[in-house]
């Protein structure tokens, strides 16, 4: 059973950046799709950005398109998220994802990280 551990989180100030990694368990990474979710106190976890297993194909919310990038690192198990331009609405725990479905649903998703949080100041 695959596990997965966040980090890289802390705080920020608006128009800064931060790197998230996710590390995964088990021989199976490269199969699995990747995902990263966000989810901010009072509020439903929302898709952020997801890449398939292949590493062909990656997809964003139009919030953080052109801010935030997703790319995956098979040698060391590892699904970074890359995050510039920060905005204080991008305040939120994240939590990294893994599942057998390219997907923005987080139903598809079958394990989950303990979630990192990520706080931006004005």
């Amino acid at each position: 059973q695959v596990q997965l551990v966040e980090s890289g989180g802390g705080l920020v100030q608006a128009g800064g950046s931060l790197r998230l990694s996710c590390v995964a368990s088990g021989r199976a990474f490269s199969n699995l799709n990747m995902g990263w979710f966000r989810q901010a106190p009072g509020t439903e976890r929302e898709f952020v950005a997801g890449i398939d297993n292949s590493g062909d194909y990656t997809r964003y919310a139009d919030s953080v398109k052109g801010r935030f990038t997703i790319s995956r690192d098979n040698a060391r198990n590892t699904v970074l998220l890359q995050m510039n331009s920060l905005k204080p609405e991008d305040t939120a725990a994240y939590y990294c994802a893994s599942g057998n479905f390219y997907s923005a649903r987080a139903s598809s998703y079958d394990t989950w990280g303990q979630g990192t949080q990520v706080t931006v100041s004005s």
